[in-house]
Order: C-alpha cells, then sequence, then structure tokens
C-alpha cells in the first residue's frame, strides 16, 4: 500500500510518465542467481524492489497487482515506463537470460496496458557491446509487438569513466538508426559522481547528435535537409549560418573565434582553405543560405 500510495502521490502532481520496475519476478530472480553475472544488478529501483522481495519473501507487487498499476496510470493519465531492473551493467552481461526473460515479462505486460488503453514504453540496456545493439532492438520489437524503445545509452564499452557521454553517444546512434525510439541522455561523471550542470549540457548535447544521427537513417522529416543547409552554408564560408545551424551556436563561435585566420576562411587552413581554391579558380560556388 505504501508503494501505491506513492505512486499516486506522483500521478497527482502531473507527471508524464513513471518508470516501474514491474518484471522483476520471484522467477527471474532465480535465473539469475542460477546462471551468475559479473555486476549482478545495476538498477537502483531493481535492486531496491529486489531486496525488498528477498527480505520478505514475497512476489513483485508492481507484478502482482499490475492491474492496480493501470487503474492509476488510466485514472491520471500517465505512461508507464516498464524498467528494466535486470539491464545489464556491463558487457560481459549482455543479452544474458536475466535480461531476456525480464524482456519477455514486459512484453506481456504490453499487452495487459493495451487492452486497458494505458500507454506504455520499454526501457532497455544498459551496457551492449556494437555487434548486439541491433539485435536487442530487433527482439525488443518482436516481444513487446512494436512498443516504444528507450535506451540507457547503451554504452558500448566499460572504460570510458569520464567520457562515457561519447561511450553512450556511439551506442545510442545505432540504436535509434536501428529503430529505438527515445534515448536515455548520460553525462561525463556516469559511474564516477553527480554531474553538474555543464555535465549535463555535454551529455544532453552528445545525446542530441546521436538522436540525430538515428533520425537522418530512419527519414524523419527534416533531418536530412537540416545538414544539407549546413553543408551549403559551409560551402559558402558563411561562418554566422554555420553557428546558427549548430548544436551549440555559441560553442561554435567561440572556436571559431579562438585563433584568427584573417579574410574569410578559417585557422585550420587558412589560405589553403579547399572552398577557397576551389571558388577561385574553377569558379564554383554555392549561393548563401
Amino acid at each position: 500500500d505504501d508503494l501505491f500510495a506513492v505512486i499516486e502521490e506522483h500521478a497527482k502532481d502531473g507527471v508524464g510518465f513513471m518508470t516501474v520496475h514491474c518484471g522483476v519476478t520471484q522467477a527471474s530472480i532465480a535465473r539469475l542467481r542460477k546462471q551468475s553475472r559479473m555486476t549482478d544488478i545495476v538498477s537502483r529501483g531493481g535492486a531496491f524492489l529486489i531486496g525488498w522481495m528477498l527480505h520478505n519473501d514475497r512476489e513483485n507487487p508492481l507484478y502482482q497487482y499490475y492491474d492496480r498499476l493501470l487503474g492509476l496510470a488510466l485514472e491520471y493519465d500517465f505512461t508507464l515506463s516498464l524498467g528494466d531492473g535486470l539491464r545489464p551493467g556491463c558487457l560481459a552481461d549482455a543479452t544474458d537470460r536475466a535480461q531476456i526473460e525480464e524482456l519477455i515479462i514486459l512484453g506481456e505486460l504490453v499487452d495487459y496496458s493495451r487492452e486497458a488503453g494505458v500507454q506504455a514504453m520499454i526501457e532497455g540496456p544498459g551496457h551492449l557491446p556494437l555487434n548486439q545493439i541491433a539485435t536487442n532492438v530487433q527482439l525488443e520489437k518482436s516481444l513487446c509487438r512494436g512498443a516504444p524503445f528507450y535506451v540507457l545509452g547503451p554504452l558500448v564499452t566499460d572504460i570510458g569513466a569520464g567520457y562515457d557521454h561519447i561511450t553512450a553517444a556511439i551506442g545510442g546512434a545505432i540504436a535509434a538508426a536501428a529503430g529505438a525510439d527515445f534515448l536515455c541522455y548520460v553525462t561525463p561523471t556516469e559511474h564516477l559522481s553527480l554531474p553538474n550542470i555543464e555535465d549535463v549540457k555535454e551529455g544532453v548535447i552528445a545525446s542530441r547528435i546521436a538522436a540525430h544521427a538515428g533520425d537522418i537513417v530512419k527519414g524523419v522529416k527534416g533531418a536530412k535537409d537540416w545538414d544539407e543547409q549546413m553543408s551549403r552554408a559551409r560551402k559558402a564560408l558563411d561562418w554566422k549560418r554555420q553557428a546558427e545551424l549548430s548544436l551549440d551556436p555559441e560553442l561554435s563561435q567561440q572556436v571559431h573565434g579562438k585563433i584568427p585566420a584573417g579574410g574569410v576562411t578559417c585557422s585550420m587552413c587558412g589560405k589553403y582553405c579547399a572552398m577557397a581554391i576551389v571558388e577561385r579558380y574553377l569558379g564554383v560556388s554555392v549561393g548563401k543560405c
């Protein structure tokens, strides 16, 4: 009752979606124990819930009383984000039995959600090697009947401490291109500390780049056009327009002006600028964007 009271409290606050670890069951815990793992459980919510289940020798109340949860979601109009409490916390645990068993359970819960008129999406890993990312997206889409897939990264290596916004962006781009619908941003301080404002900014920008790269592959309206506008601005050596089109206009202007080049080129090539040489000797140019 305490758990559902807190869920209802958040629902009354007007949240749009709520992560709920409904797929962790006594059966999946038994499978996890039987197979063993390198990092066991890395989900905070999953760890809290499993601790409660083992301490009380009870089934997961979010699974056992899923109808009650659906009733709250329907009453307060929030989406269920079905969390992956058994997601892999390192590459060695990726796509193992415990992870997939939970995914199968979540797929069944998606069916119940749709029958009740409640929106649900699926949260996914986590830590995955590059060659398993597309497979994980395909598994989720198949087992969960096309439910939106929300991936936590995925991080493609475990050695990126301090740079995990990059390891996550690499995985996020591949996942997005393969059909993932929602990327969770990761900051440079992941695995190390709480992030500050600048860490959050870097993480969000890295994730946006990954999402945009995926949008280009999927043919999302306007994605490719954005890149084409930037290409025209670069051809025209239109630095103001390039800054406007960049994800971080302030940083773009700052970096461009850091080392003055003189003239219309940048300091990378200066008088040897390929764009300027081609325009001067071949008469090839493009108009301003």
